[in-house]
């Protein structure tokens, strides 16, 4: 899982908000909520992938737009996952593979880019940030998949809040909102990297958040170490430990 920090990271689960905040938090959806100019925002954790896929076998959920991901073959229970996905409405699938036992279900299929034709950053478990770069061009038909959903949005009427021109533009955002209304009370800060230009971020080296400041050379100030100070992000900056009562082995 190459990226599955960076994906916590920006969101990318069901009782996450963006920014490694948490959803259950009032005062952590008020700063998404502000920061984006959302009217609303969800209150409630949505459903983990396999209650998800209970659900719209049921269903209780009606349209699934999966991307990046095999379900069918790669989650528990494949034969409800693939029954589900048989009685879903509408099924859209983003895949860089024109057959596999997902796109075969699919109402709607999306030609995505694959692991060489992408451009972003990645984060691995130990909180560094690298850059993807690109090194082959995208198939005519093929569109990386913040450009699909962008699209998508504009459709919807949104066109002015995902406004993107390039991967920058997002990780500039991603920055952001990491150090809004931040005063150290959320461990996720790359504050220093707000307004990063596209050379910068073009030429980025892998960096470990949180980064709140710039070296004397400019170049970006990683933190090996967390809780090196003896500070945790509690309201009492002090660790909180929990007793754990171990079962009876079977």
């Amino acid at each position: 899982q190459p990226n599955a920090m960076g994906g916590r990271e920006v969101g990318g689960l069901a009782n996450q908000l963006a920014a490694h905040m948490n959803i259950e938090s009032e005062e952590h959806r008020d700063i998404v909520k502000t920061f984006w100019g959302s009217p609303t925002i969800c209150e409630t954790p949505g459903a983990k992938a396999i209650d998800m896929f209970r659900q719209i076998e049921e269903g209780t959920i009606k349209f699934v737009w999966i991307m990046a991901t095999n379900p069918v073959v790669s989650l528990p229970e494949s034969e409800r996952v693939k029954r589900a996905l048989k009685k879903c409405p509408t099924v859209v699938v983003s895949d860089c593979m024109a057959d596999t036992d997902t796109v075969r279900l699919a109402n709607i299929k999306l030609p995505a880019a694959g692991w060489g034709e992408k451009d972003g950053t990645v984060t691995n478990s130990e909180r560094r940030i690298s850059r993807q770069r690109k090194f082959l061009d995208l198939p005519a038909e093929v569109k990386p998949d913040w450009w699909i959903i962008c699209q998508v949005a504009e459709r919807l009427g949104y066109a002015s809040d995902f406004n993107y021109g390039k991967s920058a533009d997002i990780f500039r955002e991603h920055a952001r909102l990491s150090a809004y209304r931040n005063q150290g009370g959320r461990g996720f800060n790359i504050a220093g990297m707000v307004g990063i230009s596209d050379s910068e971020y073009d030429n980025l080296k892998p960096v470990q958040w949180p980064v709140l400041a710039r070296d004397e050379s400019g170049a970006f100030e990683s933190t090996k170490r967390l809780f090196a100070d003896g500070k945790f992000y509690t309201s009492s900056g002090k660790a909180k430990f929990h007793a754990v009562a171990l079962d009876t082995p079977l």
